[in-house]
């Protein structure tokens, strides 16, 4: 069985489509404001946060272990691999009363082309109150194993739904 190749939703001027990131995906430093929310705390803000683009992905955001509040990460059990990036660690996050088992993960010996976040934790916006980009609340990308950040500003559609498993 084949699957259909998706049809990209149009852009405008200060829009991107998932469609145009590439395979294997790409680093990019981002200077907007990254903010995550637990228990009704933010329990992290930086303005040096990383995006990884990849085909069919709203960008990943990864912010670095100093833009967390002390004490709300902890190590979570689990493992999983990226072909692109290595190996996943998982982490707890905590926060207002409030504890999300295994909501951020991070690459703690990534693979070369992704040492720039070695050590840097990407939060699943599912598994906390909110995740804002610039103020905006971010949309979770759909299905359960993806961790991407979807703003006004993202084009899909999005790998996650039923029936995107071959994208």
């Amino acid at each position: 069985m084949t699957t259909r190749r998706p049809v990209p939703e149009s852009v405008l001027d200060g829009e991107e489509s998932v469609w145009s990131y590439p395979r294997p995906p790409r680093l990019e430093p981002t200077s907007a404001r990254v903010e995550v929310v637990l228990g009704g705390e933010t329990i992290a803000i930086t303005n040096a946060a990383w995006r990884v683009l990849e085909t069919s992905h709203p960008p990943s955001y990864y912010l670095p272990r100093a833009a967390f509040v002390a004490g709300s990460v902890s190590p979570a059990a689990g493992v999983s691999h990226c072909e692109w990036k290595g190996a996943a660690t998982y982490w707890t996050l905590r926060g207002g009363g409030r504890e999300a088992l295994g909501a951020a993960w991070s690459f703690e010996q990534p693979s070369a082309a992704f040492v720039a976040i070695r050590g840097y934790l990407s939060v699943y916006p599912d598994r906390v109150d909110e995740c804002r980009v610039d103020g905006e609340r971010v949309v979770p990308q759909p299905g359960q194993f993806y961790g991407g950040w979807i703003t006004s500003a993202i084009k899909g559609p999005f790998k996650g739904l039923p029936g995107t498993m071959g994208w």
